[in-house]
């Protein structure tokens, strides 16, 4: 029973265990407090309300597994962006609403190609090229308007109230391209060469180099789908809030770092599981749908508890890298041991 339970903690899904048995608890709290919480629509809206920070999360995941310091900062400024640029484009041209979505699609790429290109071809920290294109998609944002543009196109608005009938409840739009930005996300990095590469060079880039992985093309690749899931969730955020403002997204790198720790995926990179992210904000959206159920506590009371799970859930990282460790070397010794006795 010791040796599962010590293969079990080194196991690289323990974290996603934990993540699962925390979000169960906590909605299992929230069900026997309060009533009507435990209901099918309650647990969708966790999707409906959190589909943008969903569709930003899986992409800043990429970023993460795929190591060498890697983050993505841009993304809240990215959503801001995109926003914006929808609003101003649907209230100064007549571009059809579907072209106006797919144009700012490109703006989340480019972001992309921005960060991939200084920090693979450069060898910059990600941190501070990500930091960089922050303050530039920000600046960008002020520039084209200070003020709130509010988007009023009836074609735009029908999109935002378009909804998936499930029985007596149902799921927005955005949630819909969540899921299947989850699905897809999932599929790719756990059946696809190109995510095994993406585990590879997180888990080790100079073995993944000599084992022939074209290693800066991947790096690329991950920082242009983060940018590219940023853009999404801007166009997904943008149906909620209906409007383009320059504080839109703010802080969301944040919770989408936090979300993807919390779900398991390490900051050294090399471990991760899309899944466990979707869960990490989904526990984020669970603790608020308590907090608004009681009714008199602070929505900030959510940061302050995120913000506890963070700092514990990385000193659990760190103590399951050191029990794996610990293995290894005596994985080592019993080998070496063997080999002694048979000469």
């Amino acid at each position: 029973m010791k040796r599962f339970f010590s293969n079990l903690v080194a196991s690289s899904m323990f974290s996603f265990y934990v993540t699962t048995l925390l979000f169960i608890i906590l909605f299992a709290i929230g069900s026997f407090s309060f009533e009507g919480f435990f209901s099918p629509q309650v647990f969708l809206n966790l999707f409906i309300d959190n589909a943008p920070l969903i569709i930003v999360t899986v992409g800043i995941t990429f970023t993460i597994i795929s190591g060498g310091g890697g983050i993505d900062l841009s993304v809240g400024a990215v959503v801001s962006l995109t926003c914006m640029s929808l609003a101003y484009l649907m209230k100064t041209t007549t571009i059809n609403p579907y072209l106006c979505m797919f144009l700012v699609l490109f703006i989340g790429v480019t972001i992309g190609i921005i960060n991939g290109f200084f920090i693979t071809f450069f060898k910059l920290q990600p941190f501070i090229v990500t930091l960089g294109t922050m303050f530039l998609c920000r600046g960008l944002t002020a520039m084209i308007s200070r003020d709130s543009v509010p988007i009023d196109n009836e074609t735009y608005g029908d999109l935002a109230f378009l909804s998936l009938e499930i029985g007596d409840c149902f799921l927005s739009l955005g949630a819909i391209i969540a899921i299947i930005v989850v699905v897809i996300a999932t599929i790719v990095l756990r059946y696809t060469s190109f995510g095994r590469s993406v585990y590879a060079i997180g888990g080790n880039e100079i073995s993944s180099k000599l084992m022939g992985l074209k290693v800066d093309t991947i790096r690329m690749s991950v920082y242009i789908i983060s940018g590219f899931c940023a853009a999404l969730g801007g166009i997904t955020y943008s149906w909620i809030m209906l409007s383009g403002y320059t504080l839109h997204g703010l802080g969301m790198e944040m919770d989408a770092i936090a979300s993807s720790v919390i779900g398991g995926t390490q900051l050294l990179g090399g471990v991760g599981f899309i899944p466990g992210t979707v869960l990490g904000v989904m526990i984020q959206g669970t603790i608020l749908t308590i907090i608004s159920f009681q009714g008199t506590l602070s929505a900030w009371w959510t940061k302050i508890v995120v913000g506890i799970l963070l700092c514990l859930f990385i000193v659990m990282q760190a103590l399951i890298n050191e029990h794996k460790s610990k293995l290894m070397s005596i994985k080592a010794q019993n080998m070496a041991t063997k080999r002694n006795k048979k000469e």
